[in-house]
């Protein structure tokens, strides 16, 4: 009875200590990492004249605990130009990325920009822009 009762104490201390190294662990992964966060999805330019200025910018942020790097950005097509921050964004701060679309093309505008980084929550992300070009150029 005495053996029996050793061995379920030991049972037991060792279930509790897997249990928390566990825990412990997983709570380690869950914030390791950069994290992306944008301001917006999309930028709507609504009706802009033929000619204006293209540019809009979406708000960049790291919500992670290490440093966020952008390897790449890129415009669904040669009209939509992305600009983006080539430094790394470190934990809790923020950078702009500039998006520039032609405005020479009279019509819709709906385009994209795929964002590729180090970000555990999304290494790939996607913002839009949208809006129409009218075919009078601005003054």
């Amino acid at each position: 009875m005495k053996n029996l009762s050793l061995s379920l104490g030991l049972f037991l201390v060792a279930a509790f200590s897997m249990n928390f190294v566990s825990t412990a662990n997983s709570e380690d992964t869950a914030l390791a990492g950069a994290e992306i966060a944008l301001d917006k999805d999309v930028h709507d330019y609504g009706t802009i004249a033929k000619g204006s200025d293209g540019s809009c910018y979406f708000t960049i942020t790291n919500n992670g605990d290490a440093p966020l790097t952008i390897t790449r950005a890129k415009g669904s097509c040669g009209c939509t130009v992305p600009d983006w921050p080539r430094e790394p964004i470190a934990p809790g701060q923020s950078a702009k990325m500039k998006v520039t679309y032609d405005t020479n093309r009279p019509g819709p505008i709906n385009k994209s920009v795929t964002i590729t980084s180090n970000a555990t929550n999304a290494p790939t992300k996607i913002v839009r822009i949208k809006g129409n070009v009218t075919a009078t150029p601005a003054n």
